[in-house]
């Protein structure tokens, strides 16, 4: 599966310092995604809420003074929507401790450096460090967003995944494959924030 990062760019970057795993967030994170895969005819709805924060090419999130910028505008966001408002409920994703465990390795490496995507500068690729912390069965996935504080937000980053040519974020959201995931969220020098989910079909710690 070929993994790519969203290019959603925060033009006020926010410095942030090293800090703590934000745990709650990670888990609001899974919780919406379940949300989406669960209930994605009204997770579309969501998605036309955001649809209206757009000028151009450009939105701005309520309670925010950054204007963040996309490639594509809201062509993505409504072919996000149309793809929601025909896909079929989907079963929950199970939290795995092995997964955010690897999630973790990468937000914590990139907490640190500011480099984005899934290998660290030094460190070994998504499934090497997946394959650290235990073993899955037919695949495994990751999907990263970056600047979104709120996990609502972050997880429509992912799903419409502007700037993504093959959509590789929402492919992984709604994959009938994945049936477990751990997620990781923490603190980025360059976007502020970012979160990592790591998905697998069956996860054996």
């Amino acid at each position: 599966m070929r993994l790519l990062y969203s290019t959603i760019c925060v033009l006020l970057a926010l410095a942030a310092p090293a800090a703590a795993l934000d745990h709650d967030l990670a888990g609001q994170v899974l919780a919406e995604v379940n949300l989406a895969r669960t209930s994605p005819r009204a997770y579309a709805g969501f998605l036309r809420e955001f649809r209206v924060q757009f000028r151009g090419k450009y939105f701005v999130l309520p309670g925010s003074d950054t204007r963040m910028q996309t490639n594509e505008g809201v062509k993505a966001v409504d072919e996000a929507i149309k793809v929601l408002s025909l896909q079929k409920p989907l079963p929950p994703l199970a939290w795995s401790d092995g997964l955010a465990a690897a999630a973790a390795e990468l937000v914590k490496e990139q907490g640190e450096s500011g480099v984005i995507g899934h290998s660290g500068v030094q460190g070994p690729g998504m499934r090497e460090r997946i394959g650290r912390h235990g073993k899955w069965n037919r695949q495994s996935g990751e999907s990263i967003g970056y600047g979104p504080k709120e996990a609502r937000d972050m997880v429509i980053q992912m799903i419409v995944d502007d700037g993504v040519p093959d959509r590789g974020h929402r492919k992984n959201i709604f994959s009938t494959v994945f049936h477990t995931a751990g997620v990781a969220c923490g603190p980025h020098p360059e976007f502020g924030n970012m979160c990592v989910i790591d998905f697998a079909d069956q996860f054996k710690e």
